[in-house]
């Protein structure tokens, strides 16, 4: 398989492992600035072509038969992450020295884009593994890498970004789960809620606070560990019944007294919210690219539906108000392709994306929204109807403008992005 053969070969340049806590930090610096392509290109590299033909094609010929089933059941699609997984379609951020491709922003959000078109809920469950693997590829040292990041090329494993909790989502700060240094461990106990993968995962990347103080800024109040699942004192909740996105499995953590050993903190104690902050300007583009492969679904199962349907002796494609609600559809998917294109391009090329991660993040999640309801209105009562791939679509949408920040959060994030340039 292709994206077997790139992982073998090399081809592709990856973040190299460092050794010591020391290394680490710097590591986590430089991981921001890893080269990317250079000039500006709308034209994809070969090698992006092939990514994107790729999952295209197991997308359309895999993902999409089996999706309705999955949506239906609930169950997790395991034999689908697994087949990625064969293809090199998951895990394709993790750095050549630990096993990985090492694959640009960029890169990954051209599959993701695709498998999204195939089923959201699928994607999630892989994109999810990007988020719980970014804070130990941006801050992990050598053996920490090797260690969480090397099994999931040996093997088709999942982890998981364990942040949320009941009462603190959006609001970082709020976070209660406390993590104890007794010796050369840490006890830890809490609650978290929401946690994508959460009872499929082999690890998690866990935020604690380490400062029992209130007052205590949340950039040293916190400390990230990466906590094996199956820690004595870990037990994952039940599976959440969501609105869409059905098979990925969402669930409550529960930690008592679950030992952590220090070796297991990432950098140092409380370098835990800069690193969780920092995997989202990663993250962030992949989301994104993950709501304009919905939107760009929707596009197409509209139009392809508005060629076939017929109304008052003539195809409904043929009446302006169709065709200018497509129009608009066109427009907007073309508009949040360009916008993660935009963030993944400056991630790559070093830059600090703060700013284009949560425009991208911001403008495709509504669109994908827009969208999926345009093609619900297109279909008609065929779009209400569940024999029909549109409502799904509909109910699928709605998470983007929550999930990894919601769509208020990005606007605050960009305003204050914003406002800041002519301040200084």
């Amino acid at each position: 398989m292709l994206f077997t053969k790139v992982l073998r070969s090399g081809v592709l340049a990856g973040l190299r492992c460092q050794s010591t806590s020391a290394q680490a930090s710097a590591k986590f610096a430089a991981a921001t600035s890893k080269p990317g392509h250079g000039g500006f290109s709308f034209e994809l590299t070969d090698q992006q072509k092939e990514f994107q033909e790729l999952s295209r094609k197991f997308a359309r010929e895999e993902i999409i038969p089996a999706a309705p089933g999955y949506d239906k059941s609930g169950e997790y699609p395991f034999p689908l992450i697994k087949r990625a997984w064969e293809l090199g379609l998951i895990n394709g951020h993790i750095p050549e020295d630990c096993g990985g491709m090492g694959l640009g922003i960029f890169d990954a959000c051209i599959i993701t884009e695709e498998l999204a078109y195939g089923c959201t809920g699928v994607q999630t469950a892989i994109e999810a593994n990007s988020l719980g693997q970014m804070p130990v590829i941006i801050a992990g040292n050598d053996a920490q890498q090797k260690k969480y990041l090397g099994r999931m090329t040996e093997e088709p494993l999942m982890c998981a970004y364990c942040v949320t909790e009941p009462g603190a989502g959006s609001d970082v700060a709020g976070i209660m789960t406390r993590a104890v240094r007794k010796g050369d461990d840490y006890v830890i106990n809490g609650q978290k809620m929401w946690i994508t993968n959460g009872g499929k995962a082999n690890w998690y990347f866990l935020l604690a606070r380490t400062e029992a103080d209130p007052k205590c800024p949340a950039s040293k109040a916190f400390t990230g560990f990466i906590v094996d699942a199956d820690t004595p004192g870990l037990q994952p909740g039940r599976k959440e019944l969501n609105m869409g996105q059905r098979c990925s499995d969402t669930r409550g953590i529960t930690f008592e007294d679950v030992v952590v050993p220090k070796e297991n903190v990432l950098i140092e104690e409380g370098a835990g919210f800069k690193i969780a902050m920092g995997a989202f300007d990663k993250t962030r583009p992949p989301v994104a690219a993950g709501a304009t492969g919905l939107a760009q679904r929707a596009l197409d199962e509209a139009t392809k539906y508005a060629l076939e349907r017929k109304t008052f002796g003539r195809l409904i494609a043929e009446h302006q108000a169709v065709s200018f609600i497509l129009a608009e559809m066109a427009m907007k998917v073309e508009l949040a392709r360009m916008a993660y294109q935009r963030s993944a391009w400056e991630v790559d090329l070093g830059h600090r994306n703060t700013y284009y991660a949560s425009i991208a993040k911001a403008f495709a999640g509504d669109i994908a929204n827009q969208c999926a309801s345009d093609a619900v209105q297109i279909f008609g009562g065929n779009g209400f109807n569940s024999e029909y791939p549109v409502e799904k679509l509909m109910r699928d949408a709605k998470i983007y403008q929550i999930y990894e920040g919601t769509a208020q959060i990005q606007r605050l994030i960009i305003s204050r992005e914003h406002l800041g340039k002519y301040k200084q």
